[in-house]
């Protein structure tokens, strides 16, 4: 599993400085592998479809003791008009959680794969953005095939 995050981790790092035009978005999402996170996704080419990556820090906290999930993923845009588009995507989330969140005192950390399917709004020349999408879960606990999430936030216009 270390092996798929460090690629993931390289693929991203390589497809952000490859490419300099590349269309670039921060934006906080509710739900998903992150469960509230905030994340960054940028595409691995100069066109605002196709493939790309995301990155992102998320978790809670009750009582002291809490949890902490890192989302990685790949994605790939489909869409026609430059601003409404199907998303689809994988990736691997490292979880880790404080000493206080278990019960024999240790720090728990694991990690879960997730799938994504869902509709991205995502205008072209930059601007608000929209993301609605079910995001199956699996691990060690099983799957879990009805999550989901939606995100809020802003894509960067590209430079010309």
């Amino acid at each position: 599993m270390r092996k798929v995050i460090v690629a993931l981790l390289f693929a991203i790092t390589a497809g952000i400085a490859a490419n300099g035009q590349a269309a670039k978005s921060v934006y906080f999402e509710l739900g998903g592998p992150g469960l509230a996170s905030f994340n960054f996704d940028t595409r691995f080419g100069a066109r605002e479809d196709g493939l790309g990556g995301r990155i992102g820090v998320g978790g809670f906290s009750i009582e002291g003791a809490g949890v902490v999930f890192i989302p990685v993923g790949l994605n790939y845009l489909l869409g026609k008009d430059g601003r409404n588009y199907f998303e689809i995507g994988a990736g691997v989330t490292p979880l880790i959680a404080s000493e206080e969140f278990t019960e024999d005192g240790s720090t728990f950390t694991t990690t879960f794969g997730h799938v994504l399917f869902g509709y991205r709004m995502q205008p072209g020349n930059g601007g608000f953005t929209f993301r609605a999408f079910v995001s199956p879960i699996f691990g060690g606990f099983g799957f879990v095939p009805y999550y989901g999430g939606v995100s809020f936030g802003y894509k960067f216009g590209n430079r010309r």
